[in-house]
């Protein structure tokens, strides 16, 4: 992984993250927080609605305008993550927290393709859902809570490292 992370910090993204400017950093970080709460905030509807909450408000109108509120957060945090470790990467070889971190950002996207390509995902405001594609889709909601919420705490915890 450490070379890896050494070709990141070389790449012309990791010279560019370290010398355009002092606003740079700071910049990217906030569009980093903002793009993580974008992700977290609109998935945690989603996901407590996947659990059980809210049964009243139909998941397919629900589903509608988070879908892509998400995934504009996914990409824009992964952008400029990948751009944030870039700047430094080396110095994060040996933190824990970001070996945690990675993987259950995979694991969350990973969730979600799924998700979009179940039957009862695509079939959510056609037709009433069974008993176990109701329960596979709570299953699928906990999965990407637990994911992105320890995708969040290892991200912040990696400061602190």
């Amino acid at each position: 992984m450490g070379d890896v992370f050494a070709w990141l910090q070389g790449s012309t993204l990791g010279m560019a993250m370290r010398e355009s400017g002092a606003w740079t950093y700071p910049v990217v970080n906030l569009l980093h927080i903002l793009a993580i709460a974008t992700l977290f905030g609109s998935l945690l509807v989603l996901d407590l609605r996947l659990l059980g909450a809210w049964r009243q408000v139909p998941l397919a109108s629900l589903a509608r305008p988070i879908e892509p509120l998400a995934a504009a957060g996914c990409v824009v945090a992964l952008l400029t993550g990948t751009a944030l470790l870039a700047t430094n990467a080396t110095d994060y070889v040996g933190n824990g927290f970001l070996y945690v971190k990675l993987p259950v950002v995979a694991v969350g996207v990973a969730n979600a393709v799924v998700l979009r390509r179940t039957a009862a995902w695509r079939e959510k405001g056609l037709r009433p859902l069974s008993a176990r594609e109701t329960r596979r889709l709570a299953a699928m909601g906990g999965v990407s809570l637990l994911a992105w919420l320890t995708a969040v705490t290892a991200g912040r915890m990696i400061a602190y490292w």
